[in-house]
């Protein structure tokens, strides 16, 4: 889930936490440190929304606001600069939307070419299979175990990487073989698994269409990355 973005505008309550040097001088009683937070907080939000900041008027206008002394600005002129400041706000928001967008779209461009010469290249390996949907595979041991069906849980030691070797996840950290229903993984597991004995381990080249697609997952599996695995069906749980 994706958690709501607040502006500057409106940032005092819930600020991003930024850490402060435990036993600085100037850091040193709660009040001290509280301050250092909020004020750091609210720089880095500025800083990352554009927002030029006059560092003497934005100290004179925060002792006004802790004094409770009058504002220098009317009522009026202060919400038109407020509505001005969050009509900018959001502007810089949407432009770092787009830009964001557009790395992704650029980077999904990318793995999809790459992974489509991948796997071309791979096929014609010794040993590899690829079946219908595209999945590749390679037996590396074979198994003399029964087969899961779509509805088992099995146990698995696995390791996934990148096509550049990344290693993104692993049972090893996890402290062992992990319990998966079959048919709540992703297609080319799937689609493995019901293929392989008990006692198995295979090599697998998953597209993305039957990993993580278009989203792609966490931070780095991107938009149509190819995925590769090593995979060991370790039992069916009964």
């Amino acid at each position: 889930m994706r958690s709501r973005r607040l502006s500057a505008v409106a940032v005092l309550p819930l600020l991003a936490i930024g850490a402060c040097s435990a036993g600085s001088p100037d850091v040193e009683s709660f009040e001290q440190k509280s301050s250092y937070v909020i004020g750091q907080g609210m720089g880095r939000q500025m800083a990352n929304d554009q927002i030029e900041v006059d560092l003497a008027a934005f100290n004179r206008g925060l002792e006004d606001g802790l004094a409770g002394n009058e504002s220098l600005i009317s009522e009026e002129e202060a919400m038109q600069v407020m509505r001005e400041l969050q009509a900018k706000v959001q502007l810089t928001q949407a432009q770092q939307r787009e830009g964001m967008m557009a790395q992704l779209d650029s980077l999904a461009v990318k793995n999809r070419e790459e992974g489509e010469a991948y796997l071309a290249d791979n096929a014609a390996l010794e040993g590899v299979v690829t079946t219908p949907s595209g999945l590749q595979y390679r037996v590396l041991s074979a198994g003399d175990g029964p087969k899961p069906k779509a509805t088992d849980n099995v146990r698995v030691n696995y390791k996934g990487t990148l096509l550049d070797g990344t290693e993104f996840d692993s049972s090893e950290r996890s402290g062992g073989p992990v319990t998966f229903k079959v048919n709540e993984l992703i297609a080319g597991w799937t689609e493995a698994l019901q293929l392989m004995n008990v006692g198995s381990r295979y090599w697998l080249v998953v597209p993305s269409n039957l990993g993580y697609g278009e989203r792609g997952s966490g931070q780095l599996i991107g938009p149509n990355a190819t995925l590769v695995f090593e995979l060991e069906l370790v039992e069916i749980v009964q």
